[in-house]
């Protein structure tokens, strides 16, 4: 039973948690964290990423949630709210009931950032109840990139991370949105993420899934104006009796918009995945293109991984594509590299290397590229021993 009388939902009985049991999580026994002050004391383990600051330019705003609803309470109140409302599920309701951790960037019209903004949260205590919500407002023609990441306090931290995220790309404005989570193996992770991007606008949402013990997290697009376009690069790296579980949308609500999902998946021991995609084409979203596809690489007979691809097509005159693929590592692949003088372990570390390198190669060079690059190796490293 959760809290305020609201119940969890049930494995396989209800739509978006066919794969995900979470019948053994009890709410009652997590604290909800009350104050920043329970998180300031923190030292995560390791960063994500850690990309170089800049200066703000004028009108930007860069502050916590906390101190938004006290300094900027008109501008929070035009936007909170407006992509995720509270009767979306229990762990949302939970979200807007008391504190939250996060963060609200907004970018006035026509501003351009030169350097990202990095934002972190840490869970510092085990046996918390850590809600976390972020909203980023880009208005017309504005430019930015965001990068947040949510860690644990400590490796071995008891804990469940609720998580609420907006983003809102007005019409012409571009974001970049890099997220990312290396919660404690025995933490839960809970999400509902949405996007929606205006007319002419352009969203590049990056995700990577590496910590936490079980979860759910949806990531909902919306392209809302006619000419916008989404990128949605998602990863996940997993081990021991992990489970990650992704479920993304792509609404395509406005003709001449574009979208391009891809998502990659690792997993090793007995760790298992699951990956649903939904295609939704509106009725006169003509001329819409999009694509979805989800690939994962077993690293042991015991792995599972599912991927569901869907579409939901309303209008006539679009493209619609989609692809899926479960496989272990190919043994025709390790029969080359090891004929050429490799062992084994160096053949399989190269093979693995190959299949995440394309999610990498979506960016350009640069930052983005070197920081994921970097990200994926150190979870590899992790999770081969």
């Amino acid at each position: 039973m959760a809290r305020a009388g609201l119940e969890l939902p049930t494995f396989k009985g209800r739509p978006g948690w066919e794969f995900t049991d979470i019948s053994e999580l009890n709410l009652a026994a997590y604290q909800p964290v009350r104050s920043g002050e329970e998180l300031s004391a923190a030292q995560a383990p390791e960063l994500l990423f850690d990309p170089a600051a800049g200066e703000l330019p004028e009108g930007v705003i860069v502050t916590s949630i906390e101190e938004a609803a006290r300094e900027h309470a008109e501008l929070l109140r035009r936007h909170v709210g407006t992509l995720v409302g509270e009767g979306d599920d229990v762990f949302v309701s939970l979200n807007d009931a008391g504190y939250r951790a996060g963060s609200f960037v907004y970018v006035p019209r026509g501003v351009a950032l030169d350097a990202p903004i990095s934002l972190k949260t840490v869970q510092a205590q085990a046996g918390t109840l850590l809600n976390q919500r972020t909203l980023v407002v880009l208005e017309e023609g504005a430019q930015a990139e965001v990068w947040e990441q949510y860690l644990s306090g400590e490796v071995e931290l008891d804990g469940v991370f609720n998580v609420v995220t907006e983003l809102i790309v007005g019409d012409g404005a571009r974001l970049r949105y890099v997220c990312g989570q290396a919660l404690s193996e025995r933490s839960w992770i809970f999400g509902a993420q949405r996007a929606q991007v205006g007319r002419d606008g352009a969203l590049d949402w990056v995700a990577l899934g590496f910590g936490s013990a079980r979860g759910h997290v949806r990531m909902e697009t919306r392209l809302g104006g006619e000419g916008a376009e989404a990128r949605v690069t998602g990863a996940y790296a997993s081990h021991a009796r992990q489970h990650i579980d992704f479920d993304t949308t792509q609404e395509h609500a406005a003709p001449n918009t574009t979208s391009d999902l891809a998502f990659r998946g690792v997993l090793q021991d007995r760790s298992t995945a699951v990956w649903k995609g939904n295609i939704i084409v509106d009725p006169g979203a003509q001329k819409t293109d999009a694509f979805q596809e989800s690939r994962n690489l077993l690293l042991s007979k015991r792995a599972h991984a599912d991927a569901i691809p869907g579409l939901e097509i309303q209008a006539n005159d679009v493209r619609c594509t989609h692809a899926a693929a479960v496989a272990q590592v190919d043994p025709e692949q390790l029969f080359y590299l090891r004929s050429r003088g490799l062992r084994v372990e160096v053949a399989k570390r190269l093979v693995i290397e190959g299949f995440l390198a394309a999610l990498v190669e979506r960016f350009e060079e640069g930052p983005v590229r070197e920081h994921l690059g970097e990200a994926l190796e150190r979870r590899l490293s992790l999770i081969l021993g």
